[in-house]
């Protein structure tokens, strides 16, 4: 692995490496983007709010009834013990890339999420017309597209209101530390109104998980650079000018590239 030249500074996350393989196509080269920590906290939020739709949907409306007597409520207390607990898990995970964003490698950090270069505001139009099937191929970005981060942070958004509610919720009926979250009630109008935000916004959360799937098999194809596959392994396949930008300070690299 070659590690990035000396004139790449330091701020803005660790620069991403370039791993040049024998098996590289021309013009193409192995670039590691996505490190542990985002690929991790992707895939368990993913099986956690996978989890948390079944237990929270059946805790709202239980549609299995056992035949003995008291059976339903033996179910009924899993759902809300496995619920509670992966609600936990969602919440420290959420946390955690939250802080990353602030302490990660370069892709993984706010910048990524907040089109401040005037090449990626511009980027949030054509990828709005990309995905209005108003233009045939989308701009060709290292990390998230510009809208893609955007959409991103209100997803995040969502993730902290699920939360908030959710201990708001289980305040009233537990013990111990988790007493301390019941001064959220009254902030969200009562346990009716909690519960009903939490509710809703779990089917923007089920809304959004539909699309990212669509979206994201739908750029893999067309940008050919393993946006799915890379969610696994970290790396992405560009072009070999993408390496120019190394030099770049941490506001430029998202430049258009150049012609070789």
């Amino acid at each position: 692995m070659t590690p990035p030249p000396p004139t790449a500074a330091a701020k803005g996350g660790a620069r991403p490496q370039v791993t040049v393989k024998k098996i590289d196509v021309g013009g193409i080269e192995r670039v590691y983007v996505w490190d542990i920590v985002v690929r991790s906290t992707h895939w368990f939020t993913m099986i956690a709010i996978f989890i948390l739709a079944i237990t929270g949907i059946y805790i709202g409306n239980p549609y299995l009834i056992p035949a003995q007597p008291g059976g339903e409520h033996f179910v009924m207390a899993t759902m809300k013990v496995v619920h509670f607990y992966t609600a936990i898990a969602f919440a420290l995970l959420v946390a955690t890339r939250l802080v990353w964003m602030f302490i990660g490698s370069y892709y993984a950090r706010w910048h990524q999420f907040v089109p401040i270069g005037k090449r990626r505001r511009g980027d949030v139009v054509r990828m709005i017309k990309f995905y209005a099937l108003l233009s045939k191929d989308p701009p060709l970005n290292v990390g998230h597209n510009p809208l893609a981060g955007l959409t991103y942070l209100l997803v995040y958004a969502l993730y902290v209101l699920m939360i908030l509610t959710g201990f708001a919720l289980y305040s009233v009926s537990a013990t111990g530390y988790m007493e301390f979250w019941e001064f959220l009630v009254p902030i969200f109008g009562g346990l009716q109104t909690a519960r009903w935000i939490h509710h809703i916004a779990m089917w923007f959360i089920l809304g959004f998980f539909a699309h990212h799937i669509w979206s994201a098999m739908l750029v893999s194809r067309l940008e050919g650079m393993g946006l799915i596959d890379s969610m696994f392994s970290g790396y992405k396949f560009l072009p070999r000018r993408w390496r120019k930008r190394l030099s770049l300070s941490w506001r430029d690299r998202d430049k258009p590239y150049e012609d070789e």
